[in-house]
This record gives C-alpha cells, sequence and structure tokens, in this order.
C-alpha cells in the first residue's frame, strides 16, 4: 500500500509518501479500499508534531477518508465486502488502505466518496460548536471568521439552517462570494487595516462569534459582541493564540467557550450520534451543500497542506488515491 509515513516531527513538506506494508486484519475490523480523504487542519499539526495528541512513530495522518471494504474480520456481522463507507479516526487516513475499527466505520450509501471524506469532521464540529456550545438561537446573529474555509462555510450553512442571522467574514471578495452562496447574510472584507470591531458593530455586533482564526482578528470582535455573547474558540488558523483582555468579558458578560469536538465525541457518543443524524437529515433536504475547494493525489499530499496554510481553501480539500 502506499501512505503518507511520517517518521519524525519536521516541516510538512519534508514527509513523503512511500511504500508500506499493510497492516494485518485484526478482530473488531475492517480493511477499506480509500478512495477520497479529507484534509483539516489538525493533520497538519499532527505531521508536525505541534497538535496536542502525538501519535507514536510512523504513523500515517489524516483522520477522515471514504472507500469500499475490501476484507472483513470475522467476528464482524453488519459489514461485508464491496460495502461503501466512511472512516473517522485520529490518523491512518492518508493511505491507499486503512485497517479500522468497526466503532470508527459508517455506511455511505450512493453519497460520492469525496463527499463523504469532507463530511462529518467539518460539521460535526461546526453543529456541536454552534448547538451544544454557543446553544445559538433564532434570530441570533452569528458571526464567523475564516468563513470560505472547511469548518468556517459549514458553520455559515448550519446556523443559516438553525434560523440565525450570519456575518460571514474572510479575507477575499471571492471568498465571500462563496460565503454569500452558501446563505450568508452579510459578509466582511478583513484584509489590510480595516477596522473589524467598527465593521462588525455597523451590522449590528454578535451574539455568538464563531474563530477558527485566532491571531489579532480575536480581540476586535470580542469588543464587537453585544450583552451576553459567546466566543467559540474554535481554532487558530492564522498561527497566533491570541491574548484577550478578560475585563472585555466582565464587562458585558461575555463567555468564552472552547470546541474540542474530537474529545467532546469520545464523552458523549450518544449525543455526537444524535448530531450526526440531524447533519445528514440537513444534507438530505439540501439545507447544507457540501463545498469541494479541490481534489489533490495522494502524491500531491503538500500543495492539499499548502492551500489550507494559505488560507486559500474555499470548502473541503481532498486528497485522492486513485
Amino acid at each position: 500500500m502506499r501512505a503518507l509515513n511520517v517518521h519524525q516531527f519536521q516541516d510538512y513538506k519534508k514527509h513523503k509518501v512511500e511504500d508500506v506494508t499493510p497492516s494485518p486484519m485484526r478482530a473488531g475490523h475492517v480493511r477499506i479500499a480509500l478512495k477520497a480523504a479529507g484534509v483539516n487542519f489538525p493533520d497538519i499539526l499532527i505531521a508536525e508534531g505541534k497538535y496536542q495528541a502525538q501519535p507514536p512513530f510512523p504513523f500515517i495522518p489524516g483522520g477522515e477518508a471514504a472507500g469500499i471494504v475490501s476484507e472483513v474480520a470475522d467476528d464482524v456481522k453488519h459489514l461485508k465486502v464491496g460495502d461503501r463507507v466512511a472512516y473517522l479516526g485520529q490518523v491512518g487516513a492518508f493511505a491507499t488502505e486503512v485497517v479500522a475499527p468497526v466503532a470508527t466505520v459508517g455506511p455511505i450509501g450512493d453519497m460520492p466518496f469525496d463527499i463523504a471524506a469532507g463530511l462529518v469532521l467539518v460539521y460535526g464540529t461546526s453543529y456541536y460548536a454552534l448547538k451544544q456550545r454557543a446553544q445559538l438561537q433564532p434570530g441570533e446573529t452569528l458571526v464567523v471568521l475564516g468563513a470560505a474555509g472547511g469548518v468556517g462555510l459549514a458553520a455559515v450553512e448550519l446556523s443559516k439552517a438553525m434560523g440565525a442571522r450570519v456575518i460571514a467574514c474572510a479575507s477575499t471578495d471571492e471568498k465571500l462570494e462563496v460565503c454569500r452562496a452558501h446563505g450568508a447574510d452579510e459578509t466582511i472584507n478583513y484584509s489590510g487595516d480595516m477596522d473589524l470591531k467598527k465593521a462588525i458593530k455597523a451590522l449590528g455586533g454578535a451574539d455568538v462569534l464563531y474563530d477558527p482564526v485566532g491571531d489579532k482578528f480575536a480581540e476586535p470582535c470580542v469588543r464587537a459582541m453585544n450583552w451576553g455573547g459567546r466566543y467559540l474558540v474554535v481554532g487558530f488558523a492564522a498561527g497566533d493564540i491570541p491574548r484577550i483582555p478578560l475585563n472585555l468579558c466582565l464587562l458585558k458578560s461575555i463567555d468564552i467557550r472552547g470546541v474540542f469536538w474530537g474529545a467532546w465525541t469520545q464523552r458523549d457518543p450518544k449525543d455526537h450520534m444524535n448530531n450526526i443524524g440531524e447533519i445528514m437529515g440537513m444534507l438530505k433536504t439540501g439545507k447544507i451543500k457540501p463545498r469541494i475547494s479541490n481534489h489533490y493525489p495522494l502524491d500531491d499530499f503538500a500543495n492539499a497542506f499548502d492551500e489550507l496554510t494559505s488560507r486559500k481553501a474555499m470548502g473541503k480539500v481532498i486528497l485522492t488515491m486513485d
């Protein structure tokens, strides 16, 4: 099999796709011939040793993928060879095959492999953030930073489905056009030296702030929040972890709420599965329409990673294995 194999933590451009020995079959597992894998910012951090979880070497990064079951352990009865499935784990997806515990595998029916490979993590993260953490209510105003990226665009769509008013913020007019096409009510181009606080307040302020970006954007957004606002800490795609003056939270009774979806799925699997069921329902009714930014072959993973780190992605970046 072929895989992006990490032997040591280093700049992702130094890693290589290579031939590796396939994993042996184990009880309670299935082997999946992978067709597509979703690329997420944590995958890059894991490959460089900058994530909170650091797998033992060597390991194959990638947490979500889709493909066809090619082998089934004797004790597995609900899946069979030929089934079209998605895989959701922590590592193992950036390869031509994976041996996965059945608890991490689910059927996808006739869903395209690229959509299935890029659906659960971004929509799961955003729905947990908006539903469980923010408790977003119909009529409230949500401001989304990095709104054209994977989790950002998912947040735009899901919040509209939940009845919120959405202000999408991104760095180019092209990205904002994508946000409007996916339901954003208002848009803000925050490139250059514009006054982000003033721009948000001019549109009525934020009841909830969805922030996967961090860095210099955080404080002006907090200053533009309404009384009782909820600030969702989703990630730090811009690089630096912001330092927010806590007196701002005191003066407006603002909550800062962390969003660690991966850990929550382990702690509360029942609610997680309920969320996934609701997301699938929204997909079937057309309330959410996942957007693929670009496809890259597995050997071209560095360019796929570049699209995320340069913040050029507009939707989901996908690796293909064929």
